[in-house]
Parts: C-alpha cells; sequence; structure tokens
C-alpha cells in the first residue's frame, strides 16, 4: 500500500510517500524544485530556467481559479519571464513552445501535467500503481482556486481524497505522534502554528487533545512571503547597478532571473551571519562582472514594512480564538521564510515566549498530507486521530423573494465555523427558486470575486391545497473545503380523513404560512438567523385539531452554476490531450534513448579501437571503422540531430555490423581458457571413473559393463574434439574469428554431463536382510570358540596375522574389556612403551 501526500509550493513540489511493507512503515520525502515537471522541461533547475527562461513555467500556484482580467494575475505577469495569456473562457493560459509549436496550456493543465509527471516517476521507482493522494493548498484558496485545484488532480489521473489546507497539515504532523497530550475531559493544548513560505504568510491556532485536533482560528497574509524579502534585495542591487555600472537590470529577463538566484543565497547566508557579505557576479550583463555587498542590519531595514506584516495576523488569529498569550503552550514555525532571523523575533515578540522549531520547516506540509492520506484510506489502520477545520470566510445564501419582490438572506457558515459540516435549510416555495452563494465579507477576501455560485432547485410546486411547499435545502462544506447544495427535497402532505394526528408535525399550518413568503429552520445549528426582504409581521393563529396527514419526501434536481468552474466536457477534452502528450513524451524517451545510443555507441566504441579491441582487428579495417564513427559522430550533430526513431536504430545497427565481430572475437579470446580448461578437467575425471571401473574398484563394481563401454568411448570422442578444436584455434590469429565458440564449448560440458553423470551415479542395488535361520547360522559360527569369546579370537587373529607392535593402540581399548591373559600382557607391554 502507498498513501500520498503532495504540496504544491510556489517555488519547490514535496512528495512525502508512506509505504506499508511486511517489515513494517517506512515514509520517504521526495523534493523537486523549481516546479519544473511539465511534459516539455522535465524535472527542471534554477540554472536551466535561466538558459530557457520563455519556456520554463514556474510560479504559477496562485493562477488557479483566476480570470485573466483579475488584478492579482496582472501584477504578477509583469513578474513572470513566460507569456500569459487569456483563455477562451477568460481564465489564464501559459503560452509555451511544445514541439516546434506555440501552444496555449490552461493553469489546471500545467499543474495536471507536474502531477502526472510525478505520479509516473513514482509508479517507476516504487513498482507500484498511485491512485490516492492528499493535496495541500493553502488556508485561504477560495473556491473557484480549490475548484481549479481539484481539476487539475483528474486531468493527471489521480483521485485527490481531500485537498488540505497547510497549516492543518502540519498540526497533523504535530500532534499525532504526540503522546503526552491532554485527556478529552481535560483543558486542551493550544498551539500556535506559524508557515511563511516563498509567497504567502498563514497562522492557525489549534487545540489538540488525545486522538483529537480542532482549529480554533485561522488568518494569513495571502502577498507576504520569502520572494518580497528577495525582491527588496533585488530592487536594491538594481538601483545600485543602475547608478555604478549603467546597467537596467530589469530590462533583461535572464539577468534579473540571476540577480534573483544571488540575492536568494544572500538571503540565507545573512540569516546566518551579521556580518558585511559580498555579492559577486561574473559576466553579468554586458560582458561585465558586477559585485556589490549587504549586511544583515542594512537588509533588515529595506524590509521594515515587510517585517511590520507579521504582527497584524498573529493578533487577528487570537481574537478570533479568544485566547491570551498564556494560554498557548508552543509556537511552530514552518516555512522557509521563517528562517529570517527578524521574523523569528518579529513572532517571539508578540507572544512574549521562545519559538519552537521542532518540525521540518520544509517538510511538515507534505508529511501532514500523507498522514491524512492514510486516515481516510479503509485499507489502512492507524492510531484514532479526528481533524476539525473551519471555514476561512463566512458564507451567505441569497435567494429572491416572491413576497413584494424582496430578496431573502441568511449566512449559512459563519467565519471560523467548524467544516466540514452540513446545514438543513427549509424554504416554503411554490415554484422552483434560486439560491445564490457569496462571501459575506468581500473585503476580507483576497480574490476579486465574491460570488460562489448560482443553484437552481427545480420542480418545485405546491401542494394539493395550494399552499406553500415545504423545501428542504442541504447546504454542506465538504471535506474538500468546497461549499456546495448538497440535496433538495420537496414534501408533500396527504390528509388521511376520519382520523386525527395528535402527534406535531415537524412544519407549520396553512394558515401561518400566509403571512410570509418562507421560513429558514436550520436543523443543524439552532442560532442561525434569517434576514428576509419583507418585514411583515406574523399573526397568530389558535391550534385546531388537525386531520392525520401523511408526508412523503421527493428529491428535487438542482442545478448548478458555479464561479469559474471548468465544464466536465473541458475537463475530459483536458484528460485526452494529457493522455496524447503523455503518449508523445514516451515517444520522444525513446527517440532520444536510440539517440543517445548510437551517440554512446560511437564514443565506447573509438575508445577500446586504441586499448582492448586493438589487437583483435587489423590494422586496415581500424582505419575503416574509426572513419565510420567519426563520419557517425558528425551526422548525429548536423542531418542527425532530429531524426525518427527507427533511423537512428538503423545507424546503429549499421555499426554493430562492423563492429559486433570484433567485439564477440575479444570476448571469445577472454572467456575461451576457462571454459576450455573446465571441459578438460570434467574430461580427466570421468576418465579417472572409468579407469576405477576397470580395476574393480568397489564404487563402480555394479554398473553394466555395456553402459561402461558407452562412456568410455563418448569421453574419447569428447577428448578428441576439445583436442582437434584448440588444434585448430592455435593456429589462427586474434584478428580471425574463432573456430570454436564459448557457447560450443559451454554446449560440449552439458551433454558429457547429461550422458556420462546418469550412468556413473547409478547407485547400488540394496541387499536383503538375511532371514532368521540364516542369522542363527551365522550366530553359531560368531560364538566363543574353544572356550574364546569372538573378541578374543579376533585379537590372537590380529597378533599372528600382523604383529602386536601394528596394533597395540587397539589392544589398549579391547584390552579393557576382553579378560585374555595375552591381552593382559600386551597392555602391561604397551603401558611402559616395550
Amino acid at each position: 500500500l502507498c498513501f500520498y501526500g503532495i504540496r504544491l509550493g510556489f517555488l519547490e513540489l514535496h512528495l512525502c510517500i508512506i509505504l506499508k511493507e511486511d517489515s513494517g512503515i517506512r515514509i520517504t520525502l521526495i523534493k523537486i524544485g523549481g516546479w519544473m515537471a511539465m511534459s516539455w522541461v522535465m524535472k527542471i533547475s534554477l540554472p536551466q530556467i535561466i538558459t530557457n527562461v520563455k519556456n520554463a513555467v514556474h510560479g504559477f500556484k496562485k493562477l488557479h481559479g483566476r480570470a485573466f482580467e483579475d488584478p492579482y494575475i496582472q501584477a504578477e505577469r509583469a513578474k513572470l519571464p513566460y507569456e500569459l495569456q487569456k483563455m477562451p473562457n477568460g481564465s489564464v493560459g501559459v503560452k509555451v513552445r511544445y514541439l516546434d509549436e506555440e501552444r496555449l496550456f490552461a493553469v489546471e493543465q500545467i499543474t495536471g501535467m507536474l502531477l502526472a509527471k510525478l505520479k509516473e516517476t513514482s509508479e517507476s521507482a516504487l513498482k507500484k500503481p498511485v491512485a490516492d493522494c492528499v493535496i495541500s493548498v493553502p488556508s485561504f484558496f477560495t473556491d473557484a482556486e480549490r475548484r481549479s485545484v481539484m481539476a487539475a488532480a483528474q486531468i493527471a489521473g489521480l483521485n485527490c481524497l481531500k485537498l488540505m489546507n497547510e497549516t492543518t497539515a502540519v498540526a497533523l504532523a504535530y500532534g499525532i505522534y504526540k503522546q503526552d497530550l491532554p485527556a478529552l475531559e481535560e483543558k486542551p493544548r493550544n498551539v500556535v502554528f506559524v508557515d511563511m513560505g516563498h509567497s504567502a504568510y498563514q497562522v492557525s491556532i489549534c487545540a489538540f487533545n488525545k486522538g483529537k485536533l480542532k482549529v480554533l482560528a485561522t488568518t494569513f497574509d495571502p502577498f507576504v512571503g520569502g520572494r518580497n524579502f528577495d525582491e527588496a534585495l533585488v530592487d536594491y542591487f538594481s538601483e545600485e547597478f543602475r547608478t555604478k555600472y549603467k546597467l537596467n537590470v530589469k530590462e533583461n529577463p535572464r539577468a534579473l532571473l540571476r540577480l534573483y538566484q544571488e540575492c536568494e543565497k544572500l538571503k540565507k547566508l545573512m540569516s546566518a551571519n551579521a556580518s558585511d557579505l559580498p555579492l559577486n557576479i561574473e559576466c553579468f550583463m554586458n560582458d561585465l562582472d558586477v559585485s556589490s555587498k549587504m549586511n544583515r542590519y542594512w537588509f533588515e531595514q529595506l524590509c521594515a514594512a515587510l517585517l511590520a506584516r507579521v504582527e497584524p495576523p498573529l493578533r487577528a488569529a487570537m481574537d478570533q480564538a479568544k485566547l491570551q498569550r498564556e494560554d498557548i503552550y508552543s509556537i511552530e514555525i514552518v516555512g522557509g521564510a521563517t528562517r529570517i532571523p527578524a521574523v523569528k523575533e518579529q513572532i517571539s515578540n508578540f507572544f512574549c515566549k521562545e519559538i519552537s522549531t521542532t518540525l521540518n520547516a520544509d517538510e511538515a506540509v507534505a508529511r501532514g498530507c500523507a498522514l491524512q492520506c492514510a486516515i481516510l484510506s479503509p485499507a489502512f489502520k492507524v492510531r484514532e486521530f479526528s481533524i476539525t477545520d473551519v471555514v476561512p470566510y463566512s458564507i451567505t445564501l441569497r435567494w429572491k423573494s416572491s413576497y413584494e419582490e424582496g430578496t431573502g438572506e441568511c449566512e449559512v457558515f459563519s467565519k471560523n465555523h467548524a467544516a466540514p459540516f452540513s446545514k438543513v435549510i427549509t424554504f416554503h416555495k411554490k415554484e422552483p427558486f434560486d439560491l445564490e452563494a457569496y462571501y459575506t465579507h468581500p473585503q476580507e477576501v483576497p480574490y476579486p470575486d465574491s460570488r460562489i455560485g448560482r443553484f437552481t432547485i427545480q420542480n418545485v410546486g405546491p401542494q394539493h391545497d395550494g399552499d406553500n411547499s415545504k423545501v428542504k435545502v442541504k447546504v454542506r462544506v465538504n471535506i474538500h473545503g468546497l461549499f456546495s447544495v448538497a440535496s433538495a427535497s420537496i414534501i408533500e402532505k396527504q390528509s388521511v380523513e376520519g382520523e386525527h394526528n395528535d402527534t406535531p408535525m415537524d412544519t407549520e399550518s396553512a394558515s401561518k404560512n400566509q403571512g410570509r413568503d418562507e421560513e429558514l429552520v436550520c436543523k443543524a445549528c439552532k442560532h442561525l438567523h434569517c434576514h428576509c426582504g419583507n418585514n411583515e409581521k406574523k399573526q397568530d393563529h389558535p391550534s385546531q385539531p388537525k386531520a392525520k396527514t401523511k408526508v412523503k419526501s421527493i428529491d428535487l434536481p438542482i442545478q448548478a452554476s458555479l464561479c469559474r468552474q471548468l465544464g466536465q466536457d473541458l475537463i475530459n477534452s483536458y484528460i485526452e490531450n494529457e493522455g496524447k502528450m503523455m503518449m508523445q513524451d514516451k515517444l520522444e524517451k525513446e527517440r532520444n534513448d536510440a539517440k543517445n545510443a548510437v551517440e554512446e555507441y560511437v564514443y565506447e566504441f573509438r575508445d577500446k579501437l586504441c586499448g582492448a579491441f586493438e589487437k583483435f582487428i587489423t590494422e586496415e579495417d581500424s582505419n575503416k571503422l574509426t572513419l565510420m564513427l567519426e563520419d557517425t559522430e558528425n551526422w548525429l550533430y548536423e542531418d542527425g540531430e532530429d531524426q525518427p526513431k527507427q533511423v537512428y536504430m538503423d545507424k546503429l545497427q549499421e555499426l554493430k555490423k562492423f563492429g559486433q565481430p570484433i567485439q564477440e572475437r575479444c570476448m571469445e579470446h577472454e572467456e575461451r581458457p576457462k571454459v576450455l580448461n573446465e571441459l578438460g578437467k570434467k574430461i580427466q575425471l570421468l576418465m579417472k571413473a572409468v579407469e576405477a571401473y576397470k580395476n574393480k574398484d568397489e564404487k563402480y563394481d555394479h554398473l553394466d559393463p555395456a553402459e561402461m563401454e558407452k562412456v568410455e568411448k563418448y569421453i574419447n570422442e569428447a577428448m578428441n574434439w576439445l583436442n582437434s578444436k584448440m588444434n585448430a584455434q592455435n593456429k589462427l590469429s586474434l584478428t580471425q574469428d574463432p573456430v570454436v565458440k564459448v557457447a560450443e564449448i559451454l554446449a560440449k560440458s552439458k551433454e558429457l554431463d547429461s550422458f556420462c553423470n546418469p550412468i556413473l551415479s547409478k547407485p547400488k542395488p540394496k541387499i536383503e536382510p538375511p532371514s532368521d535361520g540364516q542369522a542363527k547360522a551365522n550366530g553359531e559360527h560368531n560364538g566363543p570358540v574353544n572356550g574364546q569369546s569372538a573378541a578374543e579370537t579376533n585379537i590372537l587373529d590380529t597378533l599372528c596375522c600382523e604383529g602386536w607392535r601394528f596394533c597395540f593402540f587397539h589392544l589398549q581399548v579391547e584390552a579393557v574389556k576382553v579378560k585374555h591373559p595375552i591381552c593382559v600382557v600386551m597392555r602391561f607391554l604397551c603401558t611402559f612403551n616395550i
């Protein structure tokens, strides 16, 4: 099992993989720098961006879900080296060169390409399929931006189980391993998480209990981050170089990127060193070398306005959570920009506490996403840990009222409301109606359009008696943080005559409904308020006995029109296009591999012609082959620069036609002596076995003479074959093809084994045990003879036949058991070495 957590950063991408193996759990973290893994530019680094400025797409995270006319897009457009253009649906497109032609790709396609490439690389490395994942997004992303990221995951063929807020992912990575959290009935532990990355600043306050995480508040500044500090340095040095060297850096995209690269390095060095640090760039512009210097104090002065923006989100988070500084247990910081000493100081001074750095500033988000993926998966059991997130912006529903052409509205989710969460709202309507969802306070949303979408409740009609129908609408903020009208149903009432119902209904009488257009009843949150378009007073009527009614609920269709939502047909076309490009990438990779194989063969073989292959080719053939290799090398850099795959394969086969015999002669020369020696040893061992058989060796006395005659004949034939081949080979020079090849010798050896071994290794026949009569007869002969035991008789025989000095050791052992006088005497003589 594999669980994927993906952090889509502005500058880098982090993938965390949790693998369930037989030996336990393994967590792997992969970092891709530069956000470049698109089809036309694979994994690319900053130096590669500099050399391919207009075709290297990066920093497009915050382009998701926005219109081309969005002020933020227009501001970013001036900073990006590649070109942005308007798509037919009004969204943002990126113009790049793909397969030698200009192409326009939607931002969703760009991210989809990145995720698809990541999926392909992961599957190739892990040898396991990838499907489910959790992707991080900033907590301030609106519905339109979140839906755009979801579409990108769909284009990549990934099943996104959850879009997770980055600060919530950090909190999960922090809390799930804690063993000392307070119990559920105890006061929670409040922890502040501060995340300042390359492009945004986020703050979250979370309450922890054992097995439980609840987000209390989240605040942010989407327009301050590490790159703003880099820009401050770039602006300073650009002005200095304009005055000092008469260079306009900002008019040269390549030089500007180099300056950004050097300023980022300088910023990191200043985090660890407060003294003056040099800035030197060689051949910066117009073949000029530039130099300058900077120190931490002056850097902080340049960034004073940015540092002043650190405190407001911290204060807002504390106010929204209704906490005091003494209620905070610790402050955890993540994100690259939090390494700046001045930023740390601002955070620490506000809370009057030392900040904590127990989490990995770069990897905590990806790790939290992977853990969330494992929690959501039914195939994997992890420690129980519930997560309650919040709604970042308050959401209001608005509808058209039929009474006096007024409008009704209701705030269904307040800021920092728990999520995911559902609410049921009751309307009284006679006809279909629209619900318009929007953000209540547009000034708090870093997005120009406050609309979320329009939802049309269809097939609504009056009751049989002409009264308004009761329509229950379920609204929900789901696990991705997306608002939707999840369902709608109409309640039909049918009266049953002759019976009375004493049970109160979950509705109101028709007479009470006559004094207004609609009534909202929230089943999930009783303190929900309704702001309707009319202010007419309601009239109370005395309750009367009601006839028993039969209630029937009928689901109603809902037509949703979401702000900046990609249509499914368009997404399908993007998926199809991505499949074609992936296939094209595969073909392109195969073509490049074929080209590289030709180039590699040329270089490798040319080197060996002057080395290992030199003595296996004549001088004339060597000159011809060297000329052919040089011609092929020149062809690769001229006409063969961009040829189909088959052309490269044919060129390689043409080279191998001349080179393969030389390579084979070299290999045969190196391997032949070894296999010949092994075959010779094998023949000698078999001949010794035949000789032992002829000498009546008991090991082979059971073998069939006819079969042994065949074995001897076969061995002699093999010996003659070996001698003839060796003699013929010795007469040839190294530049000639061998008479016998290694494969033939190995085949002969195997053939010899398969013929001779079954015969020579044939086991002896089993000897039947003697019968009872034979055993008694044998026993009579083994008994005492002339009053002597069998052991004594054997000793005497030994003395007579071999001489006593040759068996004294045997006698020392046997004399202990046997009491014969001779044994005693011999033992005495042996003891004194006589």
